[in-house]
């Protein structure tokens, strides 16, 4: 029988606790903060992340780090920059048999890592490693409306395994052997999501978004090749999928943060109205715009993102430079 361990009871962690419950899984969902978790298992719903979605008997909120021993599946749901931290909180407490697979959508801001290479960093000696991406917005899943997503590994086995375990008559996870490829492309896409948001925010039309959103994949691509990934990624549910989804939706934490960037609001203040949220399209840009420096590819969308979210470039000015490139 599997014990599941879910790490991150933000709304994608919680929807997927909800998920697994679902298909009578035991699941323990892990949250940093213990009056959070003590909430949960009282009201069974967690009021903060995904307000209105009941979770199944079947899943216990935790704050306890001891209680992921013997986990056989591990999920990891945390926002980028507090990955590192949190796995080590709980490397001496996970087997090496255990999988482990990781849901983030972002580079490790400090060093401009992917989450696999910090995964096996922190927990060298656990080999079973994956990672779940896709056009998936947490609020969305835990409604059971219709999802598709891929779960990647250079392991056949573990990722097909895990695709028969998360899989259910709405959410249809798809095997992927492209874990660079998947990455890229989930911490790429929040840049252009940013940029959808200000082209939203100004009021600039559906033309306008169109083009960000060809040249956003364009550069998603070029990243991905001098990534060593394959760029048919890209075109997939990981890359193109993931990206109209996050670009279009209301429910788009990045999207958001553009759109109010371009009613000129600060970042600060930005933040504070997300109430705990976490936008990754913030530091991706930098990392970004790090890495295609050094490579120097040409990424118009990129640069300009950048140089208004770290050098305070007049969000006007980039979006006017930005459309006369496409």
């Amino acid at each position: 029988m599997e014990k599941i361990f879910v790490i991150g009871a933000g709304g994608w962690g919680t929807a997927l606790a909800a998920l697994l419950g679902g298909k009578n899984y035991n699941v323990n969902l892990w949250a940093r903060r213990k009056e959070l978790a003590e909430e949960i298992n009282k009201t069974r719903e967690n009021k903060q992340y995904l307000k209105g979605i009941r979770m199944p008997e079947t899943v216990t909120a935790t704050n306890s780090i001891e209680s992921i021993s013997g986990s056989n599946i591990i999920v990891i749901a945390v926002p980028s920059n507090f990955f590192r931290d949190t796995i080590r909180m709980f490397s001496s407490h996970i087997s090496n048999d255990s999988i482990v697979m990781h849901t983030i959508k972002g580079f490790e801001g400090a060093t401009g890592r992917r989450i696999s290479d910090v995964l096996s960093q922190e927990i060298p000696n656990v080999k079973k490693v994956a990672v779940m991406s896709g056009p998936n917005h947490s609020r969305e899943v835990a409604k059971k409306t219709p999802t598709a997503t891929v779960i990647a590994s250079n392991n056949k086995e573990v990722r097909d395994y895990l695709c028969r375990v998360f899989s259910t008559p709405y959410f249809k996870p798809y095997p992927h052997d492209d874990v660079i490829g998947v990455e890229i492309c989930g911490a790429i896409k929040n840049i252009v999501a940013m940029a959808v948001g200000v082209c939203d925010g100004l009021k600039l039309g559906d033309n306008s978004k169109g083009s960000i959103v060809t040249l956003g994949l364009t550069e998603m691509s070029e990243i991905a090749k001098i990534s060593g990934a394959k760029r048919m990624t890209c075109y997939g549910l990981a890359g193109i999928g993931d990206l109209v989804a996050t670009c279009y939706s209301m429910h788009s934490r990045n999207r958001f943060v553009g759109e109010m960037l371009a009613k000129g609001k600060s970042i600060a203040e930005i933040k504070k109205e997300m109430h705990g949220m976490v936008a990754e399209g913030l530091d991706n840009a930098k990392i970004a715009y790090d890495i295609c420096k050094r490579n120097k590819i040409d990424v118009p969308l990129i640069h300009h993102s950048y140089k208004v979210l770290h050098e305070n470039m007049d969000v006007k000015q980039a979006v006017a430079q930005l459309l006369n490139v496409v």
